[in-house]
């Protein structure tokens, strides 16, 4: 059997530890800023869900599809909240196979600490394209992960792909 590390994400689990102490959501808080503002990585608000970049990305443009409500358990979703979820995820690999030209994606939750969640209490779809040969030795040897693009400038890209989308269907 062969491993893939990635010791990246301690660091992203370990940085929540401090709201968690507060009992503060990153995902619930994230819903009150406006999507204009720069010191937020949400890229879309819809009814029930919004979008946003994962501030430790696997790869450029590495989204998530968050429910407004802060739940973590999936079968107390609503259907209204599911619905939107499934639709959302459809609109953020439109964005990003427009941007990135993927040649793949990986599309998941994680449920739980033992189901590899970083945040476990408000659960969080992920979307992170892919692509031939994008993982190399940085991460395993080296503790770094390669990201091509600051994530502001990513979330410029998304916000006028959405954009245009939006206006398309």
């Amino acid at each position: 059997m062969k491993n893939l590390w990635s010791p990246w994400r301690s660091q992203y689990i370990e940085s929540f530890k401090e709201e968690q102490a507060n009992n503060q959501c990153i995902f619930c808080e994230a819903l009150n800023h406006q999507i204009e503002d720069l010191k937020t990585l949400v890229v879309y608000k819809a009814k029930f869900t919004y979008t946003i970049l994962n501030l430790y990305p696997y790869n450029n443009g590495h989204l998530m599809v968050v429910p407004n409500r802060h739940e973590w358990k999936f079968e107390k979703l609503t259907k209204d909240e599911s619905v939107e979820m499934m639709e959302q995820l459809k609109y953020a690999k439109l964005v990003l196979e427009e941007i990135y030209k993927p040649q793949g994606f990986n599309m998941g939750l994680n449920l739980g600490r033992a189901g590899g969640a970083g945040i476990k209490e408000h659960l969080h779809f992920h979307i992170v394209p892919r692509w031939n040969g994008d993982t190399n030795f940085m991460p395993v040897l080296g503790e770094v992960k390669v990201i091509s693009q600051e994530l502001m400038e990513t979330k410029k890209k998304i916000l006028t792909t959405y954009d245009n989308l939006l206006k398309r269907i």
